[in-house]
C-alpha cells in the first residue's frame, strides 16, 4: 500500500465513527497520488489511478475501505431522510403486484411465462404444452426453472437466456451469479427434473441448441474483455474442456452473438460494430458443419438478418440511411440484383426491427420519435400506431408458425399493455393490462413538447405529470432525464417508482436529444464523434425552454442519466451546471479519454465508432474538451448522487469513484457529493425485483429533499 493511502485510511478511520450522526458529516478525502497517463498526444496526470483494481474476484484493502467509506459518508448525509425512504420503499413496493405474471408465449408446441409468488424476488418459469392458437387446456402446467431456489444464498442473480430442446426433454440456461456477465450454462432433463452434470463456465448469456437436442451453442466470454469471444459447440456429456471451437473473430472492435433463426434451420453468429456487420451459419440440422458466411461485412453498412420459408430477410442501411428491408433466396442474399424490396427506405421514418410470420412480417419503426408497426401480410400493410408519446412496440419475438403478433402499448402514464394482433381474423385481443396497485392513471397526464436547439433543430421532449399536483406556471420542481447515445431512442414508457415524484409535484421530461436515433439515423450521426458536443447542448437548451414555457421552477431543476447518460450529465454539470440544482449520475462513463487510451478495458474497443479513436489527435483532443473528469474546475456544481456497482462489466467502477473523488476535491460549493457503490452487483444494480427499490428510494429521497417537499414527519422517520 502507497504510505499516502495508508495515512489517509488511518485518519478517516478514526474520524468516521465521530461524524456518522453529525448533521454535516465530513466526506472521506481521497489521498492525490501522481499517475501519468500516457498518450501519443502528450501525458495527463490521474491522481486518483490508484482506486483502480481490474482483479476480477476482490479488490485491494484500501480501495475497500475507500468505497466503504464513502457508501458511509452517504449514509450518514441521508440519515435525516430514512423515514422518507422508508415512505418512499412502501409506495413502490405498494405498487408491485405480489403475485404477478407474465402473458403466455408460444414456442414451438409450448407456451412459456413467468409467475411471482407473492414475496418472491425472483420468478419461476412455467410451460404448457398446445397449439398456435391456445395452450392445451387439459395439460398441466409444470416448472421449467425455479429461480428463487436458483438465487437462494447468492447476493446476486440474474438469468441470461434460457432455451428448450427441440425434442422438449431438456433445458438449457445461464446464469450470473456476479453481476458481471460471467455466466454459466447449465442443462436439466424435464423429464425426471435432474440437473445434469454438464456445465460450463465463463459463458455470456445466449444458448442454442442444435436439431439433434444433443448439442448447444454458445460464446466463450473474452476473460480480459468481458463482453465477446469465441463460438463454441459442447456437446452433452463431455466435459466443457472438449467443447469445440466453431468460430472466432479476429477484429476485437466487432461483438459477437449468436440466435437461432425464426425458422430453426441456422444458428446465426453476428458480426456488429458501430458502422459494420456480418452474418455467419451454421446449418443446426449439421450442428459440426463448417460456419458459412451468410452476409458479408462492409465498410458503413449494417445489417440485420433472419431466414424463414426458404428466404433471407435483410434489414440494411445499404443505400438507405433510415434502414430499408428486404428479402433474398437462399444461397443467393450477396446477390443484391434478387433482392425483393418489402419496405423501401424514407427520410420520415426508422426502421427498427422485424419478426418474421408464418406468411408475412412485422416491422417497428420510428416516425417522429414515436414507435409504432406495420403488419405486411397477403399484400395488405395494417399499421399500429398511438397518440405522441405513446409508444408501441413488438413484443416477444414470436415462433412464426404463431396464430397472433404479439405486441405491447405504454405511455409515461399508461402501464404496460399487451395485445395480440390476430394475423388471419385481424383482430385484437387485450391479452394483460398491468396491473398497478394504488395507481389511477385518470389523475396524469402526458404530451409531445418540442424544444428548439441553439443550432435551429427541433428537440423532442416527452413530459409527464398528475394533473392536479402540477401545472405549467413556473413552480413545479422538474426532472429531466436523457441518453444521447449509440442510436438508442428514449422510448416513453411507464416507471411504477416514477410516480412517487409525480405524486409530489414533479413534472418528468424525456429529453430524446441527438446521439439517440429518435428522429432517424442522422440524429444518430449529429450526436457522436466529433458531433458529441451537440447531445449536452440539446440537453441545456431542452432545459432552458422548458424553464422558458413554465414546466419547471428555475431553483428546483434536477436532471437524470444513466452509463453514457452519466457522460450526459457529467459534461452538462461543467457545461452549465448552475442551471441544475440536482443531479443522479448512475454508472457513468465520466473518464473518456483515459478509458479510450486502455484497450484492456471491456467495452473500449468496441467503441472506438461512437467517441473516437484516441491514437488519432482530432479525435483525441475532441474528447479531452468535453470527458467530464477531464474538466472538473474549481467553480460550484450541483449537489450530486453518483450510483455504481463494483463489478459493473461496462462502466467499471473506478471511473465514478474517481470522478467523485476529484471533483470533491475541486468543488467550490457546499452541496452534498454522494458516491453509492453496491458492492455486490454490477451495471443493472441489484438484481431482485424488491431489492433493486433500495436505491431508487435513496435516490428519490434524495431530490425530493433538495426540492423542499420533504416532510419534517416524513423526514424524521415519523409513520406516514
Amino acid at each position: 500500500m502507497h504510505p499516502s493511502i495508508a495515512l489517509f485510511l488511518a485518519c478517516w478511520m478514526g474520524l468516521a465513527g465521530a461524524q456518522t450522526l453529525m448533521s454535516s458529516p465530513v466526506p472521506p478525502v481521497a489521498p492525490q497520488i501522481p499517475h501519468l497517463v500516457k498518450s501519443l498526444h502528450g501525458d495527463r496526470n490521474d491522481e486518483y489511478f490508484w482506486l483502480r483494481d481490474d482483479d476480477p474476484k476482490s479488490k485491494r484493502a484500501e480501495v475497500m475501505r475507500y468505497l466503504e467509506a464513502e457508501n458511509a459518508h452517504t449514509e450518514a448525509v441521508l440519515a435525516p431522510l430514512q423515514g422518507l425512504q422508508r415512505q418512499l420503499l412502501a409506495e413502490m413496493r405498494a405498487r408491485i403486484r405480489p403475485d404477478d405474471s407474465s402473458v403466455p408465449t408460444y414456442n414451438h408446441g409450448w407456451w412459456t411465462w413467468t409467475v411471482y409468488e407473492p414475496a418472491a424476488e425472483y420468478p419461476q418459469l412455467m410451460r404448457q404444452p398446445g397449439t398456435p392458437e391456445r395452450p392445451d387446456p387439459r395439460a398441466k402446467a409444470e416448472v421449467l426453472l425455479d429461480l428463487p431456489a436458483r438465487a437462494a444464498g447468492q447476493a446476486f442473480y440474474k438469468l441470461g437466456d434460457h432455451a428448450i430442446s427441440p425434442d422438449g426433454r431438456l433445458l438449457a440456461w445461464t446464469e450470473d451469479t456476479s453481476g458481471r456477465r460471467i455466466h454459466t450454462l447449465r442443462v436439466r432433463n424435464l423429464v425426471t427434473g435432474h440437473l445434469l452434470e454438464d456445465s460450463v463456465p465463463g459463458v455470456l448469456e445466449s444458448v442454442v441448441w442444435s436439431a439433434d437436442s444433443r448439442n448447444l451453442f454458445y460464446v466463450r466470454q473474452d476473460p480480459v474483455l468481458l463482453q465477446s469471444g469465441p463460438v463454441y459447440r459442447h456437446a452433452l456429456g463431455t466435459p466443457a474442456a472438449a467443447d469445440v471451437k466453431v468460430y472466432e473473430e479476429a477484429d476485437q472492435t466487432l461483438f459477437t452473438e449468436i440466435r437461432a433463426s425464426a425458422s430453426r434451420r441456422y444458428l446465426l453468429i453476428d458480426l456488429r460494430g458501430g458502422d459494420i456487420a456480418e452474418t455467419r451459419a451454421v446449418p443446426l440440422a449439421r450442428p459440426g458443419a463448417p460456419v458459412q458466411r451468410v452476409l458479408a461485412r462492409r465498410v458503413k453498412v449494417r445489417h440485420e438478418i433472419d431466414h424463414h420459408n426458404g428466404r433471407w430477410f435483410i434489414m440494411t442501411n445499404e443505400g438507405a440511411v433510415n434502414f430499408k428491408l428486404v428479402s433474398a433466396p437462399e444461397g443467393a442474399v450477396e446477390a443484391r440484383r434478387l433482392w425483393r424490396t418489402l419496405v423501401p427506405g424514407r427520410d420520415q421514418a426508422t426502421i427498427e426491427g422485424f419478426v418474421l410470420l408464418r406468411d408475412g412480417v412485422a416491422v417497428q419503426e420510428r416516425v417522429d420519435a414515436d414507435r409504432r408497426i406495420r403488419v405486411l401480410q397477403r399484400g395488405r400493410s395494417l399499421p399500429l400506431q398511438a397518440a405522441p408519446g405513446t409508444a408501441v412496440s413488438l413484443g416477444a419475438r414470436p415462433d412464426p408458425a404463431a396464430a397472433h403478433l404479439r405486441y405491447d402499448l405504454s405511455s409515461m402514464v399508461r402501464p404496460l399493455a399487451t395485445y395480440d394482433l390476430h394475423l388471419v381474423s385481424g383482430e385484437k385481443l387485450l391479452r394483460k393490462q398491468r396491473e398497478v396497485p394504488t395507481f389511477d392513471a385518470s389523475l396524469y397526464e402526458t404530451q409531445r413538447f418540442w424544444a428548439l436547439s441553439r443550432d435551429g433543430r427541433r428537440i423532442p421532449v416527452t413530459l409527464a405529470w398528475r394533473r392536479d399536483k402540477a401545472r405549467a406556471d413556473g413552480s413545479a420542481p422538474l426532472l429531466i432525464d436523457g441518453y444521447g447515445a449509440y442510436g438508442f431512442s428514449m422510448n416513453p414508457g411507464f416507471r411504477a417508482n416514477r410516480v412517487s415524484l409525480l405524486d409530489r409535484g414533479f413534472v418528468v421530461a424525456l429529453a430524446h436529444v441527438r446521439g439517440g436515433a429518435d428522429l432517424g439515423q442522422a440524429w444518430f450521426e449529429d450526436g457522436r464523434l466529433m458531433n458529441k458536443r451537440n447531445s449536452f447542448n440539446d440537453f441545456i437548451d431542452v432545459t432552458d425552454a422548458l424553464l422558458a414555457a413554465g414546466w419547471g421552477a428555475k431553483d428546483k431543476v434536477f436532471a437524470s442519466g444513466g452509463s453514457a447518460g452519466g457522460l450526459l450529465m457529467g459534461a452538462v454539470a461543467n457545461m452549465a451546471g448552475e442551471r441544475y440544482r440536482g443531479m443522479l449520475l448512475a454508472v457513468p462513463f465520466v473518464d473518456v479519454v483515459t478509458t479510450m487510451l486502455d484497450a484492456t478495458i471491456p467495452l473500449t474497443v468496441n467503441e472506438y465508432s461512437q467517441w473516437g479513436h484516441p491514437d488519432d489527435k482530432a479525435a483525441y483532443d475532441y474528447m479531452l474538451s468535453y470527458s467530464p473528469y477531464d474538466n472538473l474546475a474549481a467553480k460550484p456544481y450541483p449537489a450530486m448522487y453518483v450510483s455504481t456497482g463494483l463489478w459493473d462489466a461496462q462502466v467499471q467502477y473506478f471511473e465514478p469513484a474517481k470522478y467523485v473523488a476529484r471533483l470533491r476535491a475541486r468543488k467550490t460549493d457546499s452541496n452534498p457529493l454522494l458516491l453509492d457503490t453496491d458492492l455486490s452487483s454490477g451495471h443493472g444494480g441489484a438484481s431482485g425485483r424488491f431489492a433493486s427499490l433500495q436505491r431508487q428510494a435513496r435516490e428519490y429521497a434524495f431530490l425530493i429533499d433538495l426540492a423542499g417537499l420533504a416532510a419534517p414527519a416524513a423526514a424524521a422517520g415519523a409513520p406516514r
